[in-house]
């Protein structure tokens, strides 16, 4: 298969899973194994980044209002919500940053076309989601009790088929916390790894060849960047109507497909 309909494919997968709980990590991989695309090492890295980075763009432009709000108050004596805010993120991010930092061999090492983990995983995804779909009482407001506890979700988020959005939009409203601060403090929680990610990938020089076809890499961040402001968006009026419930189902029917479709080929 061409490598620009494999990019712009990879692109639109991953714009609509890193929004939509339905863990773009597997979907890729799932994408990956039927289309047959071995691309590893650097060519595959570069990919994987450029979408991701897509999509934390994607992210920035649904809620430059917030992200301009907390910038401009945080360090104002006036901005002790919007100071909070930014030191609960910094909190989030701590379990995840460790993991990432010191387990990247081993996480590297699951990202191989493993399609029985990833339908294990999806299948936990899909649990959580139908039983945070059932939460009741969901009007608190994210604390650092709470920070804590939605870090170390996304930091399970990162095995393949665990839903970064799922888990922490999940574990929030099991948490208590209001379904519409837990999609914003789950889509903005992201945006510093993702770009701390790129900047260690940058010092580590993962990015020095000149090799690489620029053509895939741009359709592939143009599919992801687009896809991913239409599923942002969407996400965020789903979780309000609490309508998870209907993406478990999704999952655990793609967690079956992918285990019978794996055991046929």
């Amino acid at each position: 298969m061409s490598d620009h309909i494999v990019a712009l494919v990879l692109g639109v997968v991953q714009g609509l899973t890193e929004f939509l709980p339905v863990s773009s990590s597997g979907h890729l991989e799932l994408a990956k194994f039927i289309l047959s695309d071995d691309a590893i090492g650097e060519e595959s890295l570069m990919m994987t980044v450029v979408l991701h980075l897509a999509t934390a763009l994607s992210t920035i432009i649904v809620f430059w209002k917030d992200i301009f709000e907390i910038a401009k108050n945080a360090f104002l004596k006036k901005g002790n919500e919007q100071r909070k805010f930014v030191f609960l993120i910094i909190v989030s991010m701590i379990p995840a940053a460790m993991v990432g930092l010191f387990f990247e061999d081993l996480i590297e090492s699951l990202f191989n076309q493993n399609i029985v983990l990833v339908a294990l995983m999806l299948i936990i995804t899909g649990a959580l989601l139908f039983l945070a779909d059932r939460a009741k009482n969901t009007v608190r407001d994210v604390g650092y009790f709470e920070a804590i506890i939605i870090g170390i979700a996304q930091a399970v988020a990162i095995l393949p088929g665990i839903s970064r959005s799922g888990a922490t939009i999940a574990t929030s409203v099991l948490l208590g916390v209001d379904r519409s601060k837990a999609a914003r403090f789950s889509f903005l929680m992201v945006v510093p790894l993702i770009f701390g990610k790129i900047t260690k990938d940058l010092l580590d020089g993962d990015f020095a060849s000149n090799s690489l076809d620029k053509m895939p890499l741009g359709i592939g961040f143009l599919a992801a960047f687009l896809t991913g402001l239409f599923a942002c968006r969407l996400m965020i009026r789903l979780v309000k109507m609490s309508q998870l419930k209907y993406f478990s189902f999704y999952c655990f029917a793609v967690a079956a497909a992918a285990i019978i479709y794996f055991s046929l080929v």
